[in-house]
C-alpha cells in the first residue's frame, strides 16, 4: 500500500508541474519576469538573458498540493509535515522577494546578503523551537556509518541555523546551469526519501518524493536549453526542505554526503575567494565549479549530465552508509 503512496505522489507532484509550468511560463514571461545575467558570468549565458525565472513558484504549489493531498488521503499530517512545508515556503518567500527585486526593481543582486541571512536566521530559529517541543526533537548528531551519536545540547540550534542557512545557499549557488539543481535535488531528495522510509517516518518519506515528482516535471522545462529558471524561488526553497528534512530524521552530517554536489560547488567558491584574496591568483578559471568546466570547454549539457552523476554517486554511498552499512 506505503509503495503505491509514493508512486502516485511522485506521478502528482510531476502531472502538477508539467501542467502548470506551460500556463505560468507565459504568464511570467507577458509581466517581463525574465533573468538577468551577470556580465561577469560565462559570455555564453547572456543568450539567456530574459528567459522567465521564478518558476519556483510552481515547485512549491506542486509539492504543498500533492503533499497534503495524499497525507490527508492516508493518514493525519504530523508536526513534522508542517515543519517542512513552513520552512519550504518560508525560504521561497524569502527567494521570491530576491528574485522579485532583481527582474521588478532591476537591482541585479536582488536582497542585500546582511537581508537574506537575517532572514534565514528568523525561518530557522522559529523552525527550532517548534521542533524542540515536538517528542521527535533529539539533539545528537549521528555519525554516518556507525551507531554513534553526539549529544549536543543547546549547541542544535547552532547546527539548525548552520544547516538551513548553509544548504539553502549551496543549492542556490549550485543553481547555474539549465537542469543543473532540478536534476541533482531530484536524486538528493529521492535518496532522502529511502532514508525516512527507512526509518518509518513515511509523511517525511511522502513529502521527500512529491518534491521528486515536482522538480522533474519541473525539468522538462528547466533542462537545456531551459524554457523557465527556477531562481531564488526554488532554489532557497530546496535547500532549506533537504537540511529541514535531514533534521528531521537526525542525518544531519549524511546530507553532507548525499548533497556532496551542493557542498563541493560551495567549497569552489569559498577557496576561490580565500585563494584570491590572500594570493591574488584563482585556483578555479571561474566558480562556482560548474562554471571553471563551461571555461575549460566543455559543453553545458555535458557539465550537467556529469554532475548528476556524480550526485547519485553521493546519494548511493549515503544510503549505503546509512541502511546496508
Amino acid at each position: 500500500m506505503l509503495e503505491q503512496v509514493i508512486f502516485y505522489t511522485i506521478l502528482t507532484g510531476f502531472l502538477i508541474t508539467v501542467l502548470l509550468s506551460p500556463i505560468f511560463i507565459p504568464f511570467l514571461r507577458r509581466l517581463k519576469f525574465g533573468q538577468s545575467i551577470r556580465e561577469e558570468g560565462p559570455k555564453s549565458h547572456q543568450k539567456k538573458s530574459g528567459t522567465p525565472t521564478m518558476g519556483g513558484l510552481v515547485i512549491l504549489l506542486a509539492v504543498a498540493i500533492t503533499t497534503l493531498t495524499m497525507v490527508f488521503k492516508f493518514s493525519e499530517p504530523s508536526v513534522e509535515i508542517y515543519l517542512l512545508l513552513f520552512v519550504m515556503i518560508g525560504f521561497g518567500v524569502l527567494g521570491f522577494l530576491d528574485d522579485f527585486i532583481k527582474v521588478v526593481m532591476k537591482r541585479n543582486l536582488g536582497l542585500t546578503s546582511r537581508q537574506k541571512l537575517v532572514g534565514q536566521i528568523i525561518i530557522s530559529v522559529i523552525f527550532y523551537l517548534i521542533y524542540r517541543k515536538t517528542d521527535a526533537f533529539v539533539p545528537e548528531i549521528s555519525i554516518p556509518g556507525t551507531d554513534l551519536a553526539l549529544h549536543v545540547g543547546w549547541f542544535y540550534l547552532i547546527i539548525v541555523i548552520f544547516w538551513l542557512v548553509g544548504f539553502s545557499n549551496a543549492i542556490n549557488l549550485t543553481d547555474g546551469l539549465d537542469g543543473l539543481v532540478s536534476g541533482t535535488s531530484a536524486i538528493a531528495f529521492g535518496a532522502f526519501a529511502v532514508l525516512a522510509w527507512n526509518q518509518s517516518q513515511y509523511d517525511v518519506a511522502i513529502f521527500s518524493v512529491s518534491v521528486v515528482g515536482a522538480v522533474l516535471g519541473f525539468l522538462v522545462f528547466n533542462a537545456h536549453p531551459a524554457k523557465v529558471f527556477m531562481g531564488d524561488t526554488g532554489s532557497l526553497a530546496l535547500g532549506g526542505a533537504i537540511a529541514t528534512i535531514a533534521l528531521l530524521t537526525n542525518l544531519e552530517l549524511l546530507l553532507v554526503i548525499v548533497g556532496g554536489v551542493f557542498v563541493i560547488e560551495t567549497l569552489s567558491v569559498i577557496l576561490q575567494v580565500a585563494s584570491f584574496k590572500t594570493t591574488g591568483k584563482r585556483i578555479f578559471k571561474m566558480s562556482p565549479l560548474h562554471h571553471h568546466y563551461e571555461l575549460v570547454g566543455w559543453s553545458e549539457w555535458r557539465v550537467v549530465v556529469t554532475f548528476w552523476s556524480v550526485g547519485l554517486l553521493f546519494a548511493i554511498l549515503g544510503i549505503y552508509l546509512e541502511v546496508w552499512l
